[in-house]
C-alpha cells in the first residue's frame, strides 16, 4: 500500500477498511493482486446493486466503444440518451402510473440533491428546508447542510443556514409519533421554523444506521406537505434501483414524492445522476444549472440494458427471497448472543446489525475482512454492520457472506470475553 500511502491525499476511507488492492471484479465477487477472492457486502456503497461488470453491460459498452458513437456531449441530444429516456418511461415510469420530468445533473447523487434543493426554493421562493435526524445526503455545500452527521459537519465550511432538522420515524422511540410533532412546529408561528420550500427524507437512513421509516410515517408526512404547501423530496439514491425490492423504494407506502433523486445503481458502476420532478416544477431557465458532465453518454447504455431486469417481477421475487435468508440469518446471531444487546433492521436487501457495545461491529468488519468478506459500517457512531450485496447475488454465496458475519462475531465475542478474564484476573491478583 506504500503507493497509496505516499501519493494519495489522507482523505482516503474505505482504502483504509479494505487494507488491500483489488484487480477485477464479477457478480458479487472482487478478486486482489494475488487472486484472493472476496465475497463483496459493500457493493460500492449501494452502486453496484446489478453487480460488478454485468455482462449485459459489458457487451453493450464494447459494442457502443467499437462503433465511436458519442461518449461526452454535454446536454447535447444523444442517441444514447434517447434510448435510456425512452426505456425509462416505458419500463418504470408509464408501468406505475408516473409522471416525471427527468434532469440529468452533474454525475454524482449529491449535485442530484444540490439541484432538488435549488429548484424547490425557486419554485416556492422560500429558503427553509426540513430535514431529518441521521440523514445523508451528500456532501457538497447544500447538501453537507441537510445532513446530520456532526463528523461532517464542521464549523469552517459549513453553511447551517436555512436547514430545520426534526426527529425521524422511531428518533424519539416506538412511543412518539414524529411526524405529529413536525405537524405541531409547522402549525405554531411561534415554533421558529419556517415554513419551508421543502421536506427531504431517505425512506431507510442507509449511512445514517438503516433506519427504516414506516408506511405509515411516508403517508403521514406526505400529507402533511400537502397541508402545507410543501414539496417532498424523496433521495433514494442509495435505497432506490430495486434495493428494496421495487424499484422505488417507497413503492410500498403508495405515497408520489414532488421530486425524486436517483443516483448510484442507475448508472451500473458509472456515474448517472438524475432529478425526477412533477411537470410543473420544472421552471429551470435554460442552463440555469449545469454541469460538464451532466449525462455520461457511457451509463446512458448501461441503464438502459440494466432497465431489462424491470421488466418483469423476478428480480423483485428474487429480493425477496434473499431478505428471508438475510433476516434469518441476523436475527439468529442476535439470538444466539443476547448480551450484545444486537438489532436487526432493514428492508429488501439493505440490512443492518447494530451493536451498542463500542468498538464492536468494527472488530467484526475487521474480521469478516480477514476472512475475505467485504462489508461497511454505519450510524453515527459506526456501530452497526451494514449489508449491501448485490441483489444478483447466488443464494449460496450469500449464504457463506453471512456465514462469515456469524463466524466473526463468535471470533470477536471470545476476544472480548477473554479480556475480560484476564482483567478479572489481574484485579484478584494485583501482586
Amino acid at each position: 500500500m506504500k503507493t497509496f500511502k505516499e501519493h494519495e491525499s489522507q482523505v482516503r476511507s474505505y482504502i483504509r477498511s479494505f487494507p488491500a488492492i483489488f484487480q477485477k471484479a464479477k457478480g458479487a465477487t472482487v478478486f486482489d493482486e494475488q487472486g484472493k477472492k472476496y465475497i463483496d457486502f459493500f457493493a460500492g456503497a449501494g452502486t453496484l446493486n446489478y453487480g460488478h461488470n454485468n455482462p449485459l453491460v459489458s457487451e453493450a459498452l464494447i459494442n457502443y466503444l467499437k462503433e465511436d458513437y458519442i461518449i461526452h456531449g454535454l446536454d447535447q441530444a444523444t442517441a444514447a440518451k434517447k434510448v435510456f429516456l425512452e426505456k425509462f418511461y416505458d419500463t418504470i415510469l408509464q408501468p406505475r402510473h408516473m409522471e416525471y420530468k427527468i434532469q440529468f445533473t452533474g454525475p454524482t447523487g449529491t449535485n442530484a440533491v444540490e439541484s432538488a434543493l435549488k429548484l424547490v426554493r425557486m419554485v416556492k421562493g422560500r429558503s427553509n428546508i426540513i430535514a431529518f435526524t441521521n440523514a445523508f445526503h451528500g456532501l457538497t455545500m447544500g447538501s453537507m447542510a441537510v445532513t446530520a452527521n456532526e463528523f461532517y459537519r464542521d464549523e469552517a465550511f459549513i453553511n447551517r443556514a436555512n436547514v430545520s432538522f426534526m426527529p425521524f420515524d422511531g428518533y424519539l422511540g416506538e412511543d412518539v409519533n414524529t411526524a405529529h410533532y413536525l405537524r405541531k412546529f409547522l402549525e405554531d408561528q411561534s415554533s421558529g421554523v419556517d415554513l419551508p420550500a421543502a421536506v427531504l427524507l431517505e425512506t431507510i437512513q442507509a449511512e445514517g444506521g438503516i433506519n427504516v421509516a414506516s408506511a405509515e410515517w411516508l403517508r403521514e408526512i406526505e400529507q402533511i406537505c400537502k397541508d402545507f404547501d410543501i414539496l417532498l423530496i424523496v433521495d433514494d439514491i442509495q435505497v432506490g434501483n430495486g434495493r428494496t425490492g421495487t424499484f422505488f423504494s417507497f413503492e410500498n407506502a403508495g405515497i408520489n414524492p414532488d421530486i425524486i433523486t436517483l443516483s448510484k445503481s442507475i448508472g451500473g458502476g458509472l456515474p448517472l445522476s438524475m432529478v425526477m420532478m412533477r411537470g410543473e416544477l420544472d421552471q429551470w431557465k435554460p442552463g440555469e444549472h449545469t454541469g460538464t458532465f451532466r449525462g455520461n453518454n457511457l451509463a446512458f447504455v448501461a441503464a438502459t440494458e440494466l432497465l431489462s431486469y424491470w421488466e418483469n417481477d423476478n428480480l423483485s421475487k428474487a429480493v425477496y427471497n434473499k431478505e428471508k435468508i438475510i433476516k434469518e440469518k441476523l436475527t439468529g446471531i442476535k439470538d444466539q448472543y443476547p448480551e450484545i444487546q444486537a438489532d436487526v433492521r432493514g428492508r429488501g436487501m439493505i440490512y443492518g446489525l447494530k451493536v451498542p457495545l463500542m468498538g464492536f461491529s468494527s472488530s467484526v468488519s475487521e474480521e469478516a475482512f480477514s476472512r475475505y468478506l467485504l462489508i461497511e459500517l454505519a450510524g453515527a457512531n459506526d456501530d452497526v454492520l451494514k449489508l449491501l450485496p448485490p441483489l444478483t447475488i447466488e443464494n449460496d454465496l450469500l449464504r457463506e457472506g453471512l456465514q462469515i458475519i456469524e463466524d466473526s462475531v463468535q471470533v470477536v465475542m471470545e476476544r472480548r470475553e477473554a479480556i475480560l478474564e484476564g482483567l478479572n484476573h489481574d484485579s484478584q491478583n494485583p501482586g
